[in-house]
């Protein structure tokens, strides 16, 4: 390798990595709030239980988290009311989740609210994140 491109490597890397570096501060800050708010240990597979969960929500249809997002978090989804397609959900597919901490208690806040007819309360929302965080 030459000179310049030696010079080079070291920025290539940067940019590389400030993806999962974003990933993992937002994540991280997100999991800190939830555990000083007394929450924790998390767990993926806690996190695992109740993505497929089924619930009934003032007598409606059943809903559950794969019924948009798919049992595949790897996958592209598709709102079941709207039909509007939803980006993949796991961070190993698409960089850009869990990138953003007001982007991440947003979705939580109006996902919990359709699939469970109730805010996820931090555990919840730590096991869920760690589960997600995983795929």
């Amino acid at each position: 390798m030459g000179a310049p491109l030696r010079r080079l490597a070291p920025l290539a890397a940067l940019v590389v990595a400030l993806p999962a570096l974003a990933w993992a501060g937002a994540l991280d800050e997100r999991l800190a709030a939830y555990r000083a708010a007394g929450a924790g240990p998390f767990t993926a597979e806690a996190g695992k239980a109740l993505w497929g969960q089924t619930r009934t929500v003032a007598g409606e249809a059943p809903r559950s988290c794969p019924a948009c997002h798919t049992a595949d978090l790897k996958a592209r989804g598709k709102h079941v009311e709207t039909g509007k397609p939803i980006d993949p959900l796991a961070p190993s597919a698409n960089p850009d989740r869990l990138t953003d901490g007001r982007q991440i208690e947003k979705w939580l806040l109006r996902n919990c609210k359709w699939t469970l007819g109730r805010e996820c309360v931090p555990q919840e929302k730590g096991d869920l994140l760690t589960f997600i965080a995983g795929q």
